[in-house]
């Protein structure tokens, strides 16, 4: 009696983190916390000058400065800002420290407003006493900001280049142009190790942190099956979002997110109810390959939200899907010996599956409720 009532809690046990999952995760479960900038160096009459133009999600700047949303509502006018402009210039401008021959240059709020896409953007200038041969940027602000932020920084100088910045990489360091504008300056060529690493980072974050394409792949696991069995399954996922996202960065083609969204959470219900009715998992690449597809375009959002100059995007591109991989490798390599060793055992096979392969329906059904309610 008490190994069976051991056996059950262990399968429930199973199945309600599957269901915390959905219940934890947003309804775009695989955001992450991205803001973009364009740094723009030039010399001035007296000096030089750090022109910056920031832009974060509005949810961000609420929690960095709490008076902006004044009548708590959770939204923010074009008025809330206007009148939050000082405390913008301190939280954020103030938080950005800029260096120019080891004197600090001072920070002055230019403009900050509204954007599309539920975005907000603040744009200031830094005024420098002395030209150096290169200015240097501390972006400490992203002490503030969640731990995974990544912030896509666009340096433009005597030369122009891309950083992914974090918390352990906030720092910039801008060449002065000696003659040409800077709008004139070469793009150096290729992408920093440091902007690669970042990108690869930003993968393995944003799979890991996608709780429904996690959820995905352990309801596509718990069907029985070889190991060569399970290892297709898990190819015919990861070619097939190699391939969408890819279309999807490159420019090639991009369903909308109000379609992607959603069929992400039906994949997740449907493979939670074919597991009730699938004896072996030995033809289920067959389906996989075209759920893998629509995953794909879900993880391209990251990478879209930034905008990046096409030169950049190759580069990004594939560190950014080689570190969706290694997070996914890393996940798998937990969660499939122990959905293994757990088939072994009678109570599992016959009880086991069915309880978590109905909370992975469960989770997928939420999802798509939420994604759907969202817009």
């Amino acid at each position: 009696m008490g190994t069976t009532f051991s056996r059950r809690a262990l399968a429930a046990a199973f199945a309600l983190f599957v269901a915390a999952l959905a219940w934890t995760g947003s309804a775009h479960a695989h955001q992450i916390g991205l803001s973009t900038a364009e740094y723009t160096a030039r010399r001035a009459e007296s000096g030089a000058e750090l022109v910056v133009k920031m832009a974060f999600a509005r949810g961000e700047v609420i929690e960095l400065v709490p008076g902006l949303d004044a009548d708590k509502d959770g939204h923010v006018s074009p008025a809330e800002v206007a009148k939050s402009e000082a405390a913008l210039e301190t939280r954020i401008l103030g938080r950005v420290h800029v260096t120019s021959a080891g004197a600090d240059c001072k920070p002055v709020l230019v403009d900050a407003a509204l954007t599309e896409q539920d975005g907000l953007m603040v744009h200031g200038k830094w005024t420098c006493a002395q030209a150096a041969p290169a200015l240097e940027v501390s972006v400490d602000v992203l002490d503030d900001l969640a731990h995974g932020h990544r912030h896509v920084a666009r340096a433009i100088g005597a030369a122009s280049h891309d950083e992914v910045l974090y918390r352990a990489h906030k720092t910039l360091s801008i060449a002065l142009p000696a003659g040409a504008s800077p709008a004139e300056a070469p793009r150096a060529s290729g992408s920093s190790a440091a902007s690669l690493l970042g990108f690869f980072k930003m993968g393995i974050e944003h799979i890991l942190t996608g709780y429904d394409h996690l959820v995905f792949l352990l309801g596509l696991v718990l069907v029985r099956g070889r190991v060569r069995s399970l290892l297709a399954v898990v190819t015919a996922f990861t070619v097939a979002h190699s391939i969408s996202l890819a279309v999807a960065v490159l420019g090639v083609w991009t369903p909308s997110s109000r379609i992607v969204e959603p069929a992400i959470a039906l994949s997740i219900a449907y493979v939670g109810v074919e597991n009730f009715f699938v004896k072996d998992a030995d033809k289920r690449w067959r389906i996989t390959f075209p759920f893998g597809l629509i995953h794909g375009f879900g993880f391209a959002g990251a990478l879209q939200e930034l905008s990046l100059p096409r030169s950049a995007v190759p580069g990004a591109l594939v560190s950014f899907n080689l570190g969706v991989e290694a997070g996914q490798l890393a996940v798998m390599a937990l969660v499939l010996p122990l959905v293994i060793f757990l088939r072994d055992k009678t109570w599992f096979e016959a009880r086991g599956v069915r309880l978590v392969s109905g909370a992975v329906a469960i989770a997928g059904g939420l999802w798509f409720v939420l994604r759907v309610a969202s817009g």
